[in-house]
C-alpha cells in the first residue's frame, strides 16, 4: 500500500462554475490570496422536504482563497434565497440565507491523508476545488428542519371554534386533548398537546 495514492478515483469537473482552478495563483505558495465573487446557478438537492434553494436560484459566493502549508482555504460567505412550507400553517414562504463558509482543501500529499479519512476533508484534485459539496453543506445546516413563514405564526384555522384553546397573539396555538378535559379544568393546562 506505501506509495499508492489513496484517492486515486477522485475527479472534478472543470468545466462546472463550482470548480476552481487553483494550479497558477494558490498551490505550494502559502501565504498567498485570491478573492472570489461569482453567483452559481443551484442545482437540484440544495435543501431539505420543506425548505430549499429552487433549482437555478443564484447562490452567491463571496469567498476568498488562501493558499496554506495543507493546501488551500476557502473562506468568505454564500448568500441566497429560499422557498418553504411553513410546518404550522402549510403555506408557501420565502426567505434569505446568509451563512459563512470555512473549508480546507488538502493537498493529495497532505499530512491530511495519514491523519483524516477520506470523507472528512476536501481535496485538491487535478489542481482544482470544487466548492459545490461544502456550500451544500453550509447551506442545508442553515435550514429549519420544521420551517415557520413567522415566529408568531398561529397555524391553520380552524372552521371549529372550539377546536383551538384561546391564546395571546404570538404565542403558539394548543388543542385540548379531550381525554384530558377534566384535568385542564381543574389544573388550567394539563393534558394540552401542542398543534404546531
Amino acid at each position: 500500500m506505501t506509495g499508492e495514492k489513496k484517492h486515486p478515483e477522485s475527479t472534478v469537473d472543470a468545466a462546472s462554475p463550482w470548480v476552481v482552478d487553483v494550479a497558477r495563483e494558490l498551490l505550494r505558495r502559502p501565504g498567498q490570496m485570491k478573492p472570489l465573487r461569482r453567483d452559481v446557478a443551484a442545482p437540484e438537492g440544495f435543501g431539505l422536504e420543506m425548505i430549499g434553494v429552487p433549482v437555478g436560484e443564484p447562490i452567491h459566493l463571496d469567498l476568498r482563497l488562501e493558499s496554506v502549508m495543507e493546501g488551500v482555504l476557502a473562506s468568505g460567505t454564500v448568500q441566497t434565497d429560499v422557498v418553504g412550507e411553513c410546518s404550522r400553517c402549510l403555506e408557501s414562504f420565502t426567505d434569505h440565507v446568509d451563512v459563512d463558509l470555512t473549508e480546507l482543501y488538502a493537498y493529495p500529499d497532505s499530512v491530511t491523508d495519514d491523519t483524516a479519512d477520506e470523507d472528512e476533508v476536501s481535496r485538491i484534485v487535478d489542481e482544482r476545488i470544487d466548492l459545490e459539496p461544502a456550500v451544500r453543506d453550509a447551506v442545508l445546516l442553515e435550514l429549519p428542519v420544521t420551517p415557520l413563514c413567522r415566529e408568531d405564526c398561529p397555524g391553520v384555522e380552524s372552521s371549529d371554534p372550539d377546536a383551538w384553546a384561546f391564546v395571546p397573539a404570538g404565542e403558539a396555538r394548543e388543542r385540548i386533548d379531550p381525554r384530558w378535559a377534566a384535568l385542564q379544568e381543574k389544573y388550567g393546562g394539563a393534558g394540552r398537546s401542542t398543534e404546531n
